[in-house]
């Protein structure tokens, strides 16, 4: 058969070409690419941790297929270590990479591999020799020092702590000690009352930690070198039914079964700190030292605490990075598939040249299939930098999303803090009003009703916005006491008695004890009731019926407390989003702010109890709290329970508070009239003017709108009384407050702050700073007039206290304050010049440096005498001690303290003392 020219000419060029393909691939064959060899010696203990290291090792090494990896397990067993790494010698590695469990028998072979030119990466563990080429691992000193300071945070900087050890002598177990030594020994009340050794495995803690907690039953915390020995000494704790009152802090944060993430999200442990295994690094530095790239010889691994804030975070991010590990295995399989069947067309490639050259066609395919297998290998490897580039928006997104969060909360605080100026303005008004007296027309009665309600029904939910970010950032506090729960819960529902009589429904109360001994936080505990209750009455139909019971739970220390009602129920699709934030159910009627129940389930758990729900549809739903009898001792307070806040009544059923009806807004208190001189500080003109025009009925009043002008006219007109608000531009209202009672003439005058910070820190915060009464918007007027009217009736009181110190001696008061400094520098003035007839206001002033005025009004708002009063007094009690010198004459002392002349000498001593001056030395000459 002759073949045509064309298909002839055609099939040379193919088979020219095919020889060229086989050529290539046979040069390419006989030059592979550069192999390294790289040895692993592992002897570190735990399981998990070991896996988690050579996981990270060989999710790095999927990325270099050309390094051959070899591992030897020692088993915990240094000897065992040295003779392995002699036979990677004998086997001819290209690098090691160590991970000793102990430190200075295994520093000797590593020094010699050293020697020897090979290249060693320590990894984790120290040696005690500097001969090697790269560290990679943790800074154990820095992990000690930042579990101290967390520690220090959670106890708050008091409390036992005992420490549960690694091995003796590792390098991992000193550093962590004495970084948590070092952390600790920044707060004085942390004490280290004990240490338990072990060798980093939970049985060692079984076995030596219950001696140790019976002989410390104190501790507070436990601070665990790994999170294996921490879940060994939660064991222990429960063990000794010391699981509620310990707390206990771990080192690892590995995810997976029985890893730290795990153990912190259960709740088993407070907080792990994370301690990378570093394998991933390990490989990427041994890399860079066999292709002679640049590299550090120190790598050390970050760390940082994992608790419940974020473990949720990093749970899901190790779940997505586990995620993408697994699909860059399919992928790798893939690769090492399409590589097989590479191989073997060569193969057949080779076969078929050697047997036919009708093997031409064949090759065709092969080449394209070659082909083929390239442009594969190409997607893999964009793969799998989409994946590292997915892995890194994903790290990107999650702070960003971290960011935006704390944000959005911020505003929500911010915001939160504005609006209770102008409820302020809505409020105090109202309230005036409507406890003015019977004026009022009835029509004007209820629309004030209607909108002091609604206003009451706005400050709700600016509480509860800030109830939900203080539980959010964790510093709501539990201050509990010890009370009787039945009659606590009695009172929340007696303000839900009107209402739900007005709608015909039955309130049934039914409590198994009249009396439920508990302790807990009136303050926390009311603001679950109450919503539980508003929710109840809001669904249930009229002639309905709630029902709240109390069933005290002996053999579990526990109380449950149920409200259940006869509504409409929960739909199931509302049962899974019920206590998420902002949530609203799809109900079609009764629509509320979504944060009722939400933070009513934050509040429980804060109080560390549950809140759980059963519903029907169309048969109502029954919520059960269930609390613990006692707190731990750090919950406790001494502080009486409070009562039901007034912003948490209901709309129907808000009464005027007591201070309001009580105190009444009518003439000045005894001490308190109208020339009581009250500066006002505030930088709203609306809160301005409304304060002034409250005040001026019973007081005098000067008003200023920034702090600095404040400041000024106290120095000027010495007032009686100073209202200030904290939020002030420029200087705020606690540094006014720290300038007041730091200078002299303005250092006795009581000062009210009122802001819109309710935290409890901020208010800790203004008395700290010197203020008499820290009041926060809205406020009401009559409460705030009483509290100034209080305020000077104490301050009368003072200057009592003062005027008694003038004893008989001296009239000189220790300086320990800054108005009794005050008084010993004009005691000192007056006392140096007591024999100057001619002694005046104006000279007395001069030698303090300030003007009459403000000289008299300063005594006179101290001692509530007059400055010529007050130097009578120093020359007069000074005559009693001179005339009991019997050399000095009448008319000697009368001209040695001053006195004009002798006659008005004993005037005044006998208007003083009722006895004339010879009267006063013969009586006590006589007694002596």
């Amino acid at each position: 058969m002759r073949i045509p020219a064309p298909a002839a000419s055609f099939l040379a060029r193919f088979v020219v070409f095919v020889g060229l393909v086989l050529g290539s691939v046979a040069c390419a064959r006989k030059a592979p690419p550069p192999k390294y060899v790289i040895g692993f010696s592992q002897c570190t203990n735990g399981d998990a941790w070991r896996q988690a290291m050579l996981a990270g090792m060989k999710k790095e090494l999927s990325f270099y297929p050309e390094v051959d990896f070899r591992l030897k397990d020692a088993k915990y067993n240094s000897a065992l270590q040295e003779q392995q790494i002699r036979e990677f010698l004998q086997e001819g590695i290209d690098l090691l990479i160590v991970s000793a469990n102990e430190t200075e028998p295994i520093t000797p072979i590593v020094e010699e591999v050293y020697n020897r030119g090979i290249p060693v990466v320590i990894l984790d563990r120290r040696t005690t020799s500097k001969l090697y080429t790269a560290f990679v691992g943790g800074n154990n000193v820095e992990v000690g020092h930042t579990a101290g300071n967390y520690v220090a945070n959670l106890l708050g900087q008091r409390g036992q702590v005992l420490e549960v050890l690694g091995a003796p002598g590792s390098s991992p177990a000193t550093d962590r000690h004495q970084g948590f030594a070092q952390a600790l020994a920044a707060y004085p009340g942390l004490r280290l009352v004990a240490q338990v050794n072990s060798n980093w495995e939970r049985p060692s803690v079984l076995a030596r930690l219950p001696a140790v907690l019976r002989a410390h039953p104190e501790v507070d915390l436990i601070f665990a070198h790994n999170d294996r020995l921490a879940l060994g000494a939660y064991q222990v704790c429960k063990q000794l039914g010391l699981d509620r009152e310990v707390k206990i802090v771990g080192v690892d944060g590995l995810p997976g079964p029985r890893g730290g993430i795990e153990l912190v999200q259960d709740g088993i442990i407070k907080a792990t700190l994370l301690y990378s295994p570093g394998g991933e690094e390990a490989i990427r530095t041994a890399m860079r030292i066999l292709r002679r790239a640049p590299f550090n010889k120190e790598n050390i691994l970050s760390t940082m605490v994992i608790d419940s804030t974020n473990v949720l975070t990093m749970k899901l991010q190790t779940e997505k990075l586990a995620s993408q590990q697994q699909d860059i295995q399919r992928q790798q399989q893939l690769l090492h598939q399409q590589r097989a069947t590479y191989a073997s067309q060569q193969t057949v490639l080779y076969v078929l040249a050697a047997a036919l050259l009708g093997a031409a066609v064949l090759g065709l395919l092969v080449w394209r299939a070659f082909r083929a297998n390239r442009r594969i290998n190409r997607q893999l490897e964009e793969q799998n930098q989409e994946i590292l580039s997915q892995r890194n928006q994903i790290q990107a997104f999650a702070e960003q999303a971290r960011i935006e969060t704390e944000a959005k909360l911020r505003f929500f605080t911010n915001f939160s803090h504005e609006l209770r100026t102008p409820l302020t303005l809505i409020l105090g008004p109202v309230e005036e009003m409507l406890t003015s007296g019977p004026a009022l027309l009835p029509a004007q009665r209820h629309d004030l009703g209607l909108i002091r309600r609604n206003a009451q029904r706005l400050l709700q939910l600016v509480n509860q916005l800030m109830d939900f970010r203080k539980i959010d950032v964790g510093k709501m506090p539990v201050r509990a006491t010890e009370g009787n729960l039945v009659a606590f819960v009695r009172e929340i529902m007696d303000v839900f008695e009107r209402p739900a009589r007005q709608r015909g429904i039955s309130l049934r109360f039914l409590p198994a004890e009249p009396t439920i001994l508990v302790w807990f936080d009136g303050n926390i505990l009311d603001k679950v009731f109450f919503n539980l209750l508003s929710n109840a009455l809001k669904f249930t139909p009229d002639r309905g019926q709630i029902t709240v019971s109390l069933q005290p739970l002996p053999t579990e220390r526990m109380v449950r407390v149920s409200v259940e009602d006869t509504g409409a129920g929960i739909s199931e699709a509302d049962k899974a989003h019920i206590f998420e934030w902002f949530y609203q159910g799809q109900q079609s009627a009764a629509r509320g702010s979504g944060m009722g129940l939400a933070l009513a389930l934050g509040l429980t758990r804060l109080h560390q109890g549950q809140l759980t729900f059963t519903s029907q549809p169309g048969r109502g739903s029954t919520f059960v709290v269930t609390l613990p009898l006692e707190l731990p001792a750090e919950l406790r307070s001494g502080i009486s329970l409070t009562q039901v806040p007034a912003a948490f009544l209901l709309d129907e059923d808000i009464a005027t508070p007591a201070s309001a009806t009580d105190a009444g807004v009518g003439p000045a208190a005894a001490g308190t009239g109208s020339e009581a001189l009250v500066l006002v500080i505030e930088d709203n003109p609306e809160v301005n003017a409304f304060l002034a025009q409250k005040l001026r009925p019973h007081f005098q009043v000067s008003t200023a709108t920034d702090g600095a002008t404040g400041l000024r006219l106290a120095a000027e007109t010495i007032p009686d009384l100073i209202v200030c608000d904290v939020m002030l531009p420029e200087l705020s209202g606690l540094e006014v407050v720290a300038q007041l009672k730091a200078d002299w003439r303005t250092s006795h005058v009581p000062v009210v702050l009122l802001t819109a910070r309710n935290a409890p820190e901020q208010q800790v915060e203004g008395v700290q700073a010197g203020a008499d009464l820290y009041l926060t918007k809205p406020f009401n007027p009559a409460f705030l007039l009483e509290s100034l009217r209080t305020l000077l009736r104490n301050r009368d009181k003072q200057r009592e206290h003062f005027r008694r110190e003038l004893s008989v001696n001296t009239a000189t008061v220790a300086p320990q304050r800054v108005d009794q400094k005050f008084l010993a520098n004009l005691t000192a003035i007056v006392e140096a010049n007591l024999n100057r007839s001619e002694l005046s206001v104006e000279d007395v002033a001069r030698s303090l440096g300030i003007s009459r005025v403000q000289l008299y009004r300063k005594v006179k708002a101290v001692l509530g005498t007059g400055v010529t009063d007050f130097i009578q007094g120093i020359r007069l009690t000074k005559a009693r001690q001179l005339l009991l010198d019997d050399d000095l004459t009448i008319a000697e002392v009368a001209y040695q303290l001053g006195f004009s002349s002798p006659s008005y000498f004993s005037t005044s001593f006998k208007a003083r003392y009722q006895v004339s001056p010879s009267e006063f030395r013969a009586l006590h000459t006589t007694a002596g």
